[in-house]
C-alpha cells in the first residue's frame, strides 16, 4: 500500500510569508524587513521566524529558492511555486480568528487600584504616545497612497482595508487615552479610593449596545 504525502504543518506565519511571495521574490533579509515594517504591526513575529519559514516553505515545494549574485556573496531569493499559491488560496478561503488584544498598558490601568494615580497618568500618557508613534509611519503610507505613490500600487485596494483599520485602532487608543486621562485628573491620590462617574457608566453601557438590532444611530458618529 502506497503511503500518501505528509501535509506540510503550516503557521499562520507560514502562509504571511507564502502572501508576500505571492507578490514577488524576495530574499530572507527583505521578507525580515518588510515584515517588520508592514506586517508587524498586524501580525508581530521574532525575525528568527521570519528567517526559517523560507526554508520551510521551499522543503515542502510551495516555494523555490534561487541563488542570485550580489557583489562579492550570492543571495538567495525566495518565490512561491504554483503548489504555494494553491495552499495559500485554500487558507484565504476560511475566514480566520479574530484579534487577540495584549496590552500591557491596559493591564496596568487594569490593576491601578494597587499603584498610584501618578502611575496610572504616566500610563495612559505612554499610551498616547505609542499611538502616535505607531501612526507616524502609517500616516506616511496613507499619504502615498492617496496621491498614487504608494508601495506595490497594484495592491492598493487590499492595502487600503488593513491600512484604515490601522488608522481607526491608533486613532482609538489615542482618544480612549485622552478621556481615561481626563477621568483620572479627578482621581484621588490612592487610586483605590477613586469612585466611577456614574454618567460615564451609563454612556459606557449606551456605546456598548451598538451589536443590537435597533439601537438608534451609531454612538461612534454622535
Amino acid at each position: 500500500m502506497s503511503r500518501q504525502p505528509r501535509q506540510p504543518t503550516l503557521t499562520t506565519t507560514s502562509y504571511a510569508i507564502l502572501g508576500l511571495l505571492a507578490v514577488r521574490p524576495w530574499s530572507t533579509y527583505e521578507l525580515a524587513r518588510h515584515m517588520d515594517r508592514s506586517l508587524g504591526r498586524i501580525w508581530p513575529r521574532a525575525q528568527s521566524k521570519i528567517y526559517e519559514e523560507p526554508k520551510k516553505l521551499a522543503r515542502h515545494g510551495l516555494a523555490r529558492a534561487e541563488q542570485q549574485p550580489v557583489g562579492r556573496r550570492p543571495r538567495t531569493v525566495y518565490a512561491i511555486t504554483p503548489e504555494g499559491r494553491d495552499a495559500l488560496a485554500t487558507w484565504l478561503h476560511e475566514p480566520g480568528a479574530g484579534p487577540a488584544l495584549e496590552s500591557e498598558q491596559l493591564l496596568k490601568v487594569f490593576f491601578a487600584d494597587s499603584g498610584t494615580t501618578a502611575d496610572t497618568r504616566a500610563t495612559l500618557r505612554a499610551a498616547r504616545a505609542w499611538a502616535v508613534e505607531r501612526n507616524q509611519d502609517n500616516l506616511a503610507a496613507a499619504r502615498a497612497y492617496a496621491a498614487g505613490e504608494g508601495a506595490f500600487p497594484q495592491r492598493a485596494a487590499q492595502t487600503l482595508l488593513v491600512g484604515r483599520f490601522l488608522t481607526d485602532y491608533y486613532r482609538l487608543v489615542a482618544e480612549w487615552a485622552d478621556w481615561a486621562s481626563t477621568l483620572v485628573a479627578q482621581w484621588p491620590d490612592e487610586p483605590h479610593n477613586a469612585t466611577a462617574d456614574p454618567a460615564e457608566l451609563t454612556e459606557t453601557a449606551r456605546r456598548a449596545a451598538w451589536s443590537e438590532p435597533d439601537t438608534g444611530p451609531d454612538p461612534r458618529t454622535d
